[in-house]
């Protein structure tokens, strides 16, 4: 597993943040940034993505993998306690680890990402995961990015330029490709609608074992996060304190000051 890591190493305050399904350990140089006199900052690429290895299985693409990789993390950090940040993927990597008995999470904050997902979104999702896409040139990689991602809400060029940066990768024949294993999307081509039925009773149970302070940031516009699920998460489980991000759908990115500053009041307001 490949992570990036900020502040001080001898810090006891360490902060995990862990990105959504396409994305990688990159989106959160920002918040790192910010947060790094604070926290030792940790943002792995999840297998499968970024500079992380792959998977011989695909099928194994899945949340027990995740979760399983990052115990193994937590272990190598040798951190006591840490405060968690996950996009999507990985706020459920996230609720996993925050519902296991003794497990080292004191401040969660779940982006976008909740026990029902909207089968739909999921849909969206998976249509693209799996197109093998090629690039001549990294205008035309980065115009494609854009049009899938433009859910994130507004950014400016310089904002946009880095998200698309993050998940481009240019091969020996000069072409622009996805970071990704496109294995990725065999999981979401073998799920049926039983299996997401039985995994949000999974997920559901999860996160009503969860006994830290919760934020969930949801954007006002998501389709993955419906407004009724939100709330629901509001009085169970952990009771989760909900923020809204106006204009924004599937997910905030918090590469903005006033969305890092949503984390920092959360995260900072007992320190």
């Amino acid at each position: 597993m490949s992570y990036k890591e900020w502040g001080d190493p001898a810090n006891a305050d360490v902060l995990i943040c862990v990105h959504g399904v396409t994305r990688v350990a990159d989106d959160f140089d920002a918040v790192a940034l910010s947060l790094s006199s604070h926290y030792r900052v940790v943002c792995p690429d999840v297998v499968g993505r970024g500079y992380s290895g792959r998977l011989r299985n695909p099928l194994h693409y899945q949340l027990p993998q995740y979760v399983s990789d990052m115990v193994t993390l937590l272990a190598r950090l040798q951190a006591t306690t840490v405060d968690w940040l996950g996009t999507s993927m990985g706020g459920l990597i996230g609720m996993g680890i925050a519902s296991l008995e003794g497990n080292p999470i004191r401040k969660l904050i779940l982006n976008d990402v909740g026990p029902a997902l909207n089968p739909e979104a999921l849909l969206r999702i998976g249509t693209y995961i799996g197109e093998d896409l090629q690039f001549r040139t990294f205008e035309e990689a980065a115009a494609y990015i854009k049009t899938i991602s433009l859910s994130f809400g507004e950014h400016t060029e310089a904002q946009w330029s880095k998200l698309v940066h993050d998940v481009l990768r240019q091969t020996s024949d000069g072409h622009w490709r996805k970071h990704y294993d496109l294995s990725l999307a065999e999981v979401f081509k073998a799920t049926t609608p039983e299996m997401i039925a039985a995994g949000q009773a999974m997920l559901w149970a999860a996160y009503d074992a969860i006994r830290c302070e919760t934020l969930l940031v949801r954007g006002a516009e998501s389709d993955l996060l419906t407004a009724d699920t939100a709330l629901a998460m509001t009085k169970r489980g952990p009771c989760a304190q909900l923020i809204e991000v106006p204009h924004v759908g599937h997910a905030p990115t918090f590469v903005s000051e006033e969305q890092i500053k949503l984390v920092r009041d959360f995260l900072l307001n007992e320190k």
